[in-house]
């Protein structure tokens, strides 16, 4: 069988609701990666948040490759390089801070080395530090502590996901195609350059790799996941993904996050051979 890549969002769908990789989905992994097929987490965290995550699960070594802040940074584990990037400009970093703050939303962004930096201390930022296992500095101007470019920028407020949604509405005519907008999960929204988005780095990823878009596999539960779904010859969604996702998916899985979902996908359209549907 020709080598095949396997794309998968963190939280919600390789990760059960604890943040956790159960033993079924653990065991198909390692079968997958046995047969030389390639493994990719991607995700919305930061790079070093998901390199932590990847070393905590095993999966940094030889074939195992990282799309972080939804397409912004492609990193490749074994070689320990990063073979993408692309950020936002510090103006529009700026721009966005201060529409944040007008609008109450709490709002951070990331300097060079991942660290998160924000300009009010909210207990958004220490839940999420909780999650993420990085290092946080709260300082008068993000764009002096930033470098040259900023990954992204995220507004969070949990357990407020109705806030969030309006600050999207008033947000994004301001914006006019200078950055792009969108849900990772119910009340985090994302901002990120033109055209940045899973999907696009699906596409670069195999393009670099040399592998047919037609040998990859892709499996995500929320917003952020459905150009990744479009862009792979085989776009699945959990079952326990949000209704857009799943409609546009072209496998819905019959078990959640919880209960070996992402097995699923990979014993039917890798390991068990259908590689097409």
């Amino acid at each position: 069988m020709d080598k095949m890549i396997f794309f998968t969002d963190l939280d919600d769908t390789l990760l059960n609701t604890a943040k956790e990789i159960s033993p079924g989905n653990r065991e198909a992994i390692d079968e997958m990666r046995s047969r030389g097929h390639l493994f990719c987490i991607s995700t919305g965290r930061a790079l070093a948040s998901a390199r932590w995550q990847a070393q905590l699960l095993g999966l940094h070594g030889e074939g195992c490759y990282i799309i972080a802040y939804n397409g912004g940074v492609i990193y490749d584990c074994a070689a320990d390089q990063v073979i993408y990037r692309q950020g936002l400009s510090a103006d529009l970093v700026r721009m966005t801070f201060d529409e944040a703050h007008a609008f109450g939303v709490p709002v951070q962004t990331y300097g060079q080395d991942d660290t998160v930096l924000t300009e009010r201390d909210t207990p958004a930022l220490h839940t999420y530090m909780k999650i993420q296992n990085l290092g946080y500095r709260i300082v008068d101007d993000v764009t002096k502590y930033m470098g040259e470019t900023a990954p992204k920028v995220l507004f969070v407020e949990y357990g407020n996901p109705e806030l969030v949604h309006r600050f999207r509405d008033s947000l994004a005519p301001k914006l006019q195609g200078q950055a792009d907008l969108f849900l990772s999960h119910i009340d985090m929204l994302e901002c990120v350059p033109p055209g940045i988005n899973k999907g696009a780095a699906v596409r670069y990823l195999c393009d670099h790799l040399g592998i047919p878009i037609e040998n990859s596999v892709a499996a995500g539960d929320a917003e952020n996941d459905l150009s990744m779904i479009q862009a792979a010859h085989v776009g699945c969604a959990m079952i326990n993904g949000e209704e857009p996702v799943k409609a546009a998916a072209d496998y819905v899985t019959l078990n959640d996050c919880d209960h070996d979902g992402v097995a699923e996908i990979l014993y039917r359209f890798i390991l068990g051979g259908e590689a097409a549907l």
